[in-house]
């Protein structure tokens, strides 16, 4: 039988493990100064962690991987934002005297979607979670804090695309006029647009099927039903950015995929000339009931999610490679009878910080140099039967190409010393 992986799945071979561990990396170094703290939960949750009331997403209603146990649904998360607030709720994270909490997760998501580039069915989602406070100064952190990653990987060519869906009394009237505006025309729109007629008509300003169509372009416009309120605290946020030197583009059109947003929402963008339909790198925006709708208090969160995948590779067009490789920096050959003494004097080096390799299956000197060679190691050890009998060994310098003899008590120094030339 000949086994491949599922469709809309892949394997991160070791030659491109690495940028994934830097990629990682960086990400938990930059929640750190921003003092997010990582945060787990399960793969798999309650269906109705994610599947909520009417909600009218096409990851809900079209994408979601539910199993039965018994009497009990379970799904594969879809995103992280739900699961997060469920155990922000669960364990009274809430209690806490300093919100907001600075949360940030960061592994697999799964989406019964079909696969193309930049999207897979399983794929690596990070994200940042700020629970328990509402400002402007925290929507504007949180956008700095995903601007600072993108650009820590060597992405310059994005914008900031930026709207607001305002309080409940302002999204209220907005969606009453544009369920007036579509309900004529709804026999011109796809299938999707009939449902979301019903559960939320702004998500048919999101329509990808019908995103051309002149109904959609002349739809009313959400600005110009925001209260007071509304338009105040987006003018703040949008204050903050300019502060933050964020530059930014009002997208009166920005709605986002998922049902729980209010006020600021946004997408950050690839402006690459290649970048197609998967030009969005990372988004989220401000949800004021998700907390309440888990059982716990009346609390407001801001948060983003990005895809590792898109951010990887998008890095990559720009340029970026990881700083660090596999290659060996020592590589130890035997010569001859001379016992545990490489794989002991290996040992030693690791221990010391240093990256080496040793020969473990008693090959000729013929290969040894061969795979020493292949090993990319500046440095090689030659443990010799009548060197190792006076506690010495060869130490070969590839980057000059010359050898000297020293004693084992000075290996791990001469090798640094040679490693930092």
């Amino acid at each position: 039988m000949n086994y491949q992986t599922p469709r809309g799945t892949y394997d991160i071979l070791p030659e491109d493990s690495l940028k994934w561990q830097e990629t990682e990396q960086l990400i938990r170094e930059v929640c750190r100064l921003y003092r997010y703290q990582e945060i787990r939960t399960p793969v798999f949750e309650d269906t109705k962690v994610f599947k909520r009331e009417n909600d009218s997403s096409d990851m809900v209603n079209k994408e979601m991987y539910t199993f039965a146990m018994g009497e009990e649904s379970y799904t594969l998360r879809p995103e992280g934002t739900a699961g997060v607030i469920r155990a922000f709720d669960q364990h009274k994270l809430f209690g806490n005297p300093d919100l907001p909490a600075r949360l940030y997760y960061l592994g697999p998501m799964f989406r019964h979607e079909r696969p193309q580039k930049g999207r897979q069915r399983q794929f690596t989602q990070f994200g940042v979670e700020s629970i328990g406070a509402k400002s402007p100064e925290i929507d504007a952190e949180v956008i700095a804090l995903g601007i600072d990653i993108i650009k820590r990987m060597g992405i310059s060519s994005v914008k900031v695309c930026i709207n607001t869906l305002g309080d409940d009394a302002s999204r209220s009237a907005y969606r009453n006029a544009l369920k007036e505006y579509f309900s004529p025309h709804i026999d011109e729109l796809c299938g999707d647009c009939h449902r979301r007629l019903e559960q939320n008509p702004l998500r048919i300003l999101d329509c990808k099927v019908d995103a051309e169509n002149p109904i959609l372009k002349d739809a009313p416009r959400l600005s110009d039903y925001l209260n007071e309120e509304s338009r105040e605290y987006f003018d703040r946020v949008l204050k903050m950015l300019d502060a933050l030197d964020i530059e930014y583009e009002i997208d009166d059109r920005l709605v986002r995929g998922l049902d729980y947003y209010t006020h600021t929402v946004f997408e950050v963008k690839s402006t690459r000339p290649d970048s197609g339909a998967q030009s969005t790198i990372f988004a989220g925006g401000r949800y004021d009931h998700l907390v309440e709708y888990f059982g716990g208090p009346e609390l407001s969160g801001m948060g983003f999610a990005i895809g590792l995948e898109r951010l990887i590779a998008l890095a990559e067009e720009e340029g970026w490679k990881p700083s660090r490789t596999s290659d060996a920096e020592v590589y130890i050959m035997s010569a001859g009878n001379v016992g545990t003494a490489p794989l002991e004097i290996a040992q030693k080096l690791r221990q010391d910080g240093i990256i080496a390799d040793v020969n473990l299956l008693g090959r000729s000197m013929k290969a040894q140099f061969k795979s020493a060679d292949r090993s990319q190691a500046p440095v090689i050890i030659i443990v010799g039967e009548s060197e190792l009998a006076e506690n010495k060994v060869n130490v070969k310098n590839k980057k000059n190409d010359t050898q000297v003899t020293v004693g084992l008590d000075q290996l791990n120094e001469t090798v640094k010393g040679i490693l930092a030339e």
